[in-house]
């Protein structure tokens, strides 16, 4: 087995915060090149379980070269959107004792030109998470409607100049398809008259897309309840976020699971009475200083944390 070609994002305090015990099962469900599995690892002992899952066939072709030597490593290549399905064909489901999600693109995939994810590296411009599904962003643009673009770079991508952005790719489609990442970050340089500090031009268009394309906020509403049914009473759960639009949904989801049976605020029922499905561990965490300096990507990471609490007498 090689060594690992990127470094995961907050690793000590994804094992700190899941504390796995020898033989625990736990789950990364988003596994990528394996950085938090294999720190997780780590900590089980020989009866300990490791179920790992990802949507992208490289990433799970990878994990199954490893599996092929680590008999506690099981591989599955799903979207979270099953993932109580694909635990429940392994028994697991209810059985789980720390789950983690990585949220977002991985380094191996930005860092492939092939996959299309960067404006830093020209490629064919793509964008799938799992190639074998669904269009790619060039197809989609060749057919979109401009306010149907527009609509989706303002709430995916958070982009100001999202109606130039779209007019531009309009009237560019009408005489040559947009097929490769440089022909779109140049498009959009073009139409962005200002930029962030520290910020390339086409960064929110190209986020847009990618979250549009393969549904990551669709996803992660649908994995979120999942998480809480999978884990067992006492299980914990770590997802960590890149920007705000998942971390509003991962903050809101875990509050409201924290509130308990959702009751109007005027019935007349006990603090005790209300049987919260989860504890929120502690605050938000994010990476130090040390580790944004030796890795940047991690620098908008946010880390939240919480445990399925035990069950109730009825």
């Amino acid at each position: 087995m090689n060594s690992l070609a990127h470094a995961p994002v907050m690793s000590a305090e994804v094992v700190a915060a899941l504390h796995p015990s020898d033989d625990d099962i736990l789950v990364d469900a988003t596994f990528g090149r394996g950085g938090h599995t294999r720190a997780l690892l780590e900590k089980l002992g020989p009866n300990g379980r490791m179920f790992v899952m990802d949507r992208d066939p490289v990433a799970c072709a990878f994990a199954r070269q490893w599996a092929a030597g680590e008999p506690r490593l099981t591989v599955i290549q799903a979207p979270f959107s099953k993932l109580a399905d694909a635990l429940g064909m392994h028994g697991i489901a209810g059985r789980v004792g720390g789950l983690v999600l990585d949220l977002g693109v991985s380094s191996p995939q930005l860092d492939d030109p092939a996959r299309g994810f960067s404006f830093m590296r020209d490629g064919p411009l793509d964008m799938r998470m799992d190639p074998t599904c669904g269009a790619p962003v060039s197809e989609w643009l060749a057919e979109v409607d401009e306010q149907e673009l527009v609509s989706i770079l303002r709430t995916l991508g958070e982009e100001r100049f999202a109606k130039r952005i779209a007019r531009a790719v309009v009237q560019t489609r009408s005489q040559k398809t947009l097929s490769t990442t440089r022909e779109l970050a140049e498009l959009v340089r073009g139409c962005v008259p200002s930029r962030e500090p520290g910020k390339h031009p086409a960064t929110r268009t190209f986020q847009a897309l990618r979250i549009h394309v393969n549904r990551e906020l669709e996803e992660l509403d649908s994995v979120l309840p999942q998480a809480l049914e999978i884990l067992e009473p006492g299980g914990r759960l770590v997802v960590i976020s890149f920007h705000s639009l998942e971390d509003r949904r991962v903050k809101n989801f875990l509050r409201d699971a924290a509130k308990g049976d959702p009751f109007p605020p005027d019935f007349p029922v006990r603090q005790k009475e209300l049987r919260p499905a989860i504890s929120v561990l502690r605050r938000p965490q994010r990476p130090s200083a040390e580790e944004i300096s030796a890795n940047p990507r991690a620098r908008s990471a946010v880390l939240r944390s919480a445990q399925k609490c035990l069950e109730q007498p009825a």
